[in-house]
Parts: C-alpha cells; structure tokens; sequence
C-alpha cells in the first residue's frame, strides 16, 4: 500500500514537472513569435521608406538634410540585427535605439510635407502615408504582444515552484522591447494632415 502511495506521488510530480516544462516551451516560443512579427512589421517600414522618401523629394528638394537623417536612421536601423533564438539585452536596446532615431527621423520627413500643399494632396504621398501609418500601428501591436509573452515568461520563472522548473531546465528570462527614454512620449509617426 505504502509503495502505491509513494509511486501515486512521484507520478503526480512527473506529470507536474511535464506540464510546467511544456509551458515554458511554449511561452518561450511564443516570445520567439512576437519577436518575429516585430521584426516582419520592422522590414515593412524599412522598405516604405523610400518611396515616402522619393515621393517627398520631389516636392521639397531643399531640405537635403531632412532625408539624410531618414535614410541615415533607416540604413542604421536595417543594421540590427536580433537573433529571436537568443535575443540578449544588448540587442534589444539597439534595437530600440535604432528605431527611436528612425521614429524621429520620420517624424520630421512628415512635417516638412505639411508645408508643401501639393504633395499633401497627392495620392501617391496620401497612400504611403496610410501604408506608414497602418505599419506603424502593426509595429505597436507586435511589441505589445512581444512584451506581453516576455512578461508571462518572467512571471512563470519568477513564481514558485515552477521558478524550480524552469531554473533546472535553463530557461531564461527576456528583455523587454522598450523605446529609449523619453521616445516614449512622442508620438509614433503624425500623419494627420
């Protein structure tokens, strides 16, 4: 009866150990996922930018300056590079310093279109702006949902007794993906005209 007992047990806890393993792996996946779609959303705007930057140029051509720092924060931007199965601090914070500098950057490229009248009204620079915008958002969902799957993540390693767990079997917690201080409170990118 006693040996019973003691094997019920000791398979209660195997099954504990599998299920809470199985979770791990999938959190950690879904981290891997969300970065994936950052990084899907990330490509999209690097590639609109220089038709935005094309189509602005031919309306503003004296602001040179302008669509240098543009195409300088994009080239540095497409240069991060975050491998999503081994995502590390330092990556993350290039990461975002990269695209807060391209959020910037943007966001002057747009205020100069808002004094050229002709360009505001012309569908062309009208789709690449809806096209931003739209990508724009995607970019903010998919980090949501990054930070979100890092945070659930963090809580399961951080909780007892599964911290035991995930701690045995080496996972690992993950940074969050957040904008440099202060880019926080500046818009995205304005294309409200």
């Amino acid at each position: 009866m006693f040996t019973w007992i003691v094997l019920g047990i000791l398979g209660a806890l195997l099954l504990y150990v599998i299920v809470v393993y199985n979770a791990f792996v999938r959190l950690t996946q879904r981290t891997k996922e969300a970065w994936a779609d950052i990084d899907v959303q990330l490509k999209r705007r690097y590639d609109l930018i220089p038709n935005l930057i094309e189509t602005v140029k031919g309306y503003a051509a004296h602001e040179r300056e302008t669509f240098d720092a543009v195409t300088n924060a994009r080239a540095a931007a497409t240069q991060v590079h975050v491998d999503p199965t081994g995502i590390t601090p330092e990556q993350i914070t290039a990461m975002a310093g990269a695209e807060s500098a391209l959020t910037g950057a943007l966001s002057k490229l747009l205020a100069v279109a808002e004094a050229y009248p002709d360009l505001k009204a012309s569908q062309n620079f009208s789709e690449l702006q809806t096209e931003l915008s739209d990508t724009e958002n995607k970019i903010q969902a998919a980090r949501r949902f990054y930070n979100t799957n890092v945070r659930d993540l963090a809580i399961k390693l951080q909780s007892f007794p599964s911290n035991m767990i995930g701690s045995a079997f080496g996972f690992k917690e993950q940074e969050y993906f957040e904008l440099e201080e202060g880019s926080e409170e500046r818009e995205n990118v304005k294309v409200d005209f």
